[in-house]
């Protein structure tokens, strides 16, 4: 199966969507944009962590208020995970430029949780902080160097992560999802005229529990949330809801590597679906060769050609690319590569990260009030 092409930039792109709303005037920008959102003068931007097109498509009836909102279908980053896509979306960076390449990347021979910033060398689990700075992993302004309204979980305020990917920004948390949108009303009563909102329940629910009772529960809380927005915020705003990625139930389906293929791994990192394995020095070739065996279910692909196929954008920092491994399995079934270093509270039964549509197809919906 081939890779798909990545999208071009005057394509509908998660990467697009914040510039196009500060830095262009209303009725300048980009054309793909909902109309309500091409010439908005006040605009509140709430994402929604986990929602694809896909999945929201398939679950209309849940969501009536999400339903009637004008709609685009996005093209987000690659690999399709949150700390990637939430960077591009935020600075309007590519990958490579940001430099958050993936759920856990490779810095200086440690591999790095960028949501905990736990990691280390093989077997480690420490905090990285003070090894790794935040502000050494992103170097790209937020919000096109203005200093935005961030409305986003008490928990994520002085994070590292926070830190790296919304560093200068107005951070207001909220504990429970009814202070969402008080506190958007409240930072608009105060005159701002662009407000970041961030949700994470889908997310969370589709990892735990997968496709089912529990996650269309969710999506009918999600849309209510989404119902409260709209009513609390002052007339002649526009509301626009985007997601940061899609989701596929994996549940058992989890491969571990062979022996012989671990033989030439000195670390792993990525994810369960955007896999990448570091070579032991001098076994890249090897490796590449003896991972052929998972292509009848995963692109297997070496880091050049990740880098020319265009889904990690322009590189930036000449050293971004080393924070990469040396071959890349991204699974385009249900598949998700096992790493025992890559554990968490309980199993994920639902995953993203590859470059199927159910993970980068992602919704940008709008409605004026």
């Amino acid at each position: 199966m081939e890779l798909p092409e990545a999208p071009d930039r005057r394509s509908p792109r998660l990467g697009s969507v914040v510039p196009g709303c500060l830095l262009a005037r209303p009725g300048h920008r980009p054309a793909w944009f909902p109309s309500s959102l091409q010439t908005a003068e006040r605009v509140v931007l709430l994402v929604l962590d986990g929602l694809g097109w896909q999945q929201l498509r398939e679950h209309s009836s849940l969501t009536p208020c999400l339903s009637s909102m004008e709609s685009v279908i996005l093209t987000t980053v690659a690999p399709s995970t949150t700390a990637t896509a939430l960077t591009t979306l935020v600075t309007g960076a590519d990958p490579l430029q940001h430099g958050v390449l993936g759920y856990r990347i490779d810095v200086d021979g440690m591999v790095l949780n960028t949501l905990s910033w736990f990691g280390g060398r093989s077997g480690e689990r420490r905090n990285l902080r003070r090894d790794i700075p935040p502000s050494t992993i992103q170097p790209v302004p937020s919000f096109c160097g203005h200093k935005v309204p961030v409305v986003t979980r008490a928990e994520h305020l002085g994070t590292a992560f926070t830190e790296a990917h919304l560093g200068g920004t107005d951070l207001r948390g909220w504990r429970s999802s009814s202070s969402i949108a008080i506190e958007i009303s409240t930072a608009l009563e105060e005159g701002a005229d662009f407000v970041y909102a961030y949700y994470d329940g889908v997310d969370k629910i589709a990892h735990e529990r997968g496709f089912g009772r529990f996650y269309d529960a969710e999506l009918a809380a999600t849309d209510q949330l989404v119902a409260s927005v709209i009513d609390a915020v002052p007339p002649g705003t526009t509301v626009a809801v985007v997601a940061d990625h899609g989701q596929v139930q994996t549940g058992d389906d989890v491969v571990d590597l062979d022996p012989d293929v671990l033989q030439l791994v000195d670390r792993q990192s990525g994810e369960g679906r955007f896999r990448w394995l570091h070579a032991r020095e001098g076994r890249s070739d090897s490796l590449l060769d003896a991972c052929r065996r998972y292509s009848s279910f995963a692109w297997v692909l070496e880091r050049a050609e990740i880098v020319a196929s265009g889904w990690f954008g322009e590189p930036g920092d000449t050293s971004f690319p080393r924070r990469l491994g040396d071959v890349a399995l991204v699974p385009f079934t249900s598949a998700s590569f096992n790493d025992p270093d890559d554990t968490g509270h309980f199993p994920l039964v639902c995953r993203h990260g590859s470059l199927t549509d159910e993970e980068i197809l992602v919704p940008l919906l709008s409605i004026s009030t």
